[in-house]
């Protein structure tokens, strides 16, 4: 299907971006990758009179080192994230995140921020990104940052803590140097979004569990941090029987979709399991 027709404004500064959303509203939509609002487009789920392209920011894209963080512009490609150093070293669970999404052309295409933003349940970063404790870098119409935790970022269904006269222009992420990260995705087929999904780093002394960090995905209208999980795992040793049933009980309190692809209780299921495989191969059992 077509799209309706609308104009289109490429500004090449975040505030020229900002500047061309206030003047447009309601009437505009944002453009990152496009590679989730072009099908809602040509579907005609929506139809905006403006589209404003980001592609054009330079300000908006690249990996750095921030003190003790890495800063990733937003809109940073999921294949740039894949191919930096800094976030191999120190943010490791993101890139074995970002290596699940869909396929080699959308990678190209798609932008770490551009899927935040779009704050699918099912999408495979939302998670790595709360276990990961990142900061998100929202800006808004007079210019001025401000800075919201991961934790408080995604606020429901296709709904975060972007304003709707603000851009988010970068995430910033604590050093997880040395940490252990996996993660674990289930899906029917290749290229599917997750049916369940679980993020976690742990860092470990001895054999024996110091810290946990776990986040899920699609097990609820947002991404979630499993902080139950995460302080029950401390001091436990990274064996799969030592974890089993602290795992299984990730999917306690959760609400999880029921669809084709399984209901409810399974998906709770899963998760215990998935969160038992991720803990273990990130704390190298």
């Amino acid at each position: 299907m077509i799209p309706a027709a609308f104009d289109y404004l490429a500004p090449t500064t975040v505030a020229e971006a900002l500047a061309a959303l206030a003047e447009h509203g309601d009437d505009a939509k944002i453009m990152a990758g496009g590679q989730s609002l072009m099908p809602i487009l040509r579907m005609r789920l929506n139809a905006p009179e403006v589209v404003i392209d980001l592609g054009r920011v330079p300000e908006l894209t690249g990996v750095s080192k921030d003190g003790d963080f890495i800063r990733i512009g937003a809109m940073t490609t999921y294949y740039d994230v894949l191919g930096s150093d800094l976030v191999r070293e120190h943010a490791e669970l993101l890139v074995k995140a970002v290596t699940e999404v869909a396929d080699p052309q959308i990678r190209h295409r798609g932008t770490l921020g551009g899927a935040l933003v779009h704050a699918d349940p099912a999408g495979d970063v939302g998670a790595p990104i709360l276990a990961l404790d990142a900061e998100l870098v929202i800006t808004g119409a007079d210019g001025q940052e401000r800075t919201v935790a991961a934790s408080g970022f995604f606020v429901d269904l296709f709904e975060t803590a972007v304003g709707e006269d603000e851009l988010l222009t970068a995430v910033r992420i604590p050093t997880h140097t040395g940490w252990g990260s996996d993660y674990q995705k289930f899906v029917r087929v290749s290229h599917q979004w997750s049916i369940v999904g679980v993020a976690a780093v742990v860092r470990t002394e001895g054999g024996t569990i110091a810290e946990a960090k776990v986040a899920l995905t699609n097990m609820g209208s947002t991404p979630l941090r499993a902080t139950s999980v995460e302080e029950s795992l401390v001091g436990r040793e990274a064996t799969a029987e030592a974890l089993r049933e602290v795992c299984a009980a990730v999917g306690e309190g959760t609400d999880p979709p029921s669809d084709l692809n399984g209901d409810a209780d399974y998906r709770r299921h899963l998760a215990g399991v998935l969160t038992r495989r991720a803990v273990l191969a990130a704390a190298g059992g």
